[in-house]
């Protein structure tokens, strides 16, 4: 599947706005809201997956009340950024359940790893244990996080 932009007019733009916070919306009720019938409302939502605009569907949940309230950011820099290197270093970041995010970073450093842990001496666990166990990292810098001013994900289709 291409990563080109797909084209959206009017109606695709409320409905990915609806779905970004409403994700359980009933098919009818979307539709209702977008002024269109149920049949093209549906035929629009198989399109938008079909084109990797809508990549799935989730329960949101809140980390806090799930026990995981401490968010470190870590700035990583690698000894080795080679093809092989960065693959290597991608795939034992995924099998890491406590880095929620990972991106590649063009500037100072390499990558920014977000990762979300119960507490600092948990963070100071995976940091130990995982982190600094991953192939090729050279050095990590770790900000912690004090509070969430806006954590999202994206909430509305530019």
């Amino acid at each position: 599947m291409p990563n080109d932009p797909v084209p959206l007019d009017r109606h695709d733009r409320t409905i990915l706005d609806i779905l970004a916070g409403e994700g359980r919306i009933a098919v009818a009720e979307l539709a209702r809201r977008i002024g269109l019938s149920k049949t093209p409302t549906l035929a629009r939502l198989k399109r938008l997956e079909e084109a990797g605009v809508i990549t799935g569907y989730r329960a949101m949940l809140n980390p806090i009340r799930l026990g995981l309230a401490h968010v470190a950011f870590v700035e990583v820099r690698l000894s080795d950024t080679r093809e092989a290197a960065l693959r290597a270093f991608n795939a034992a970041v995924r099998a890491i359940p406590e880095i929620e995010e990972c991106h590649m970073i063009a500037g100072g450093f390499d990558y920014l790893l977000k990762v979300r842990t119960a507490d600092m001496a948990r963070y100071r666990e995976v940091m130990a244990v995982r982190l600094s166990g991953l192939p090729h990292v050279a050095n990590t810098s770790t900000y912690v996080a004090m509070e969430a001013v806006k954590d999202a994900g994206l909430a509305r289709p530019g």
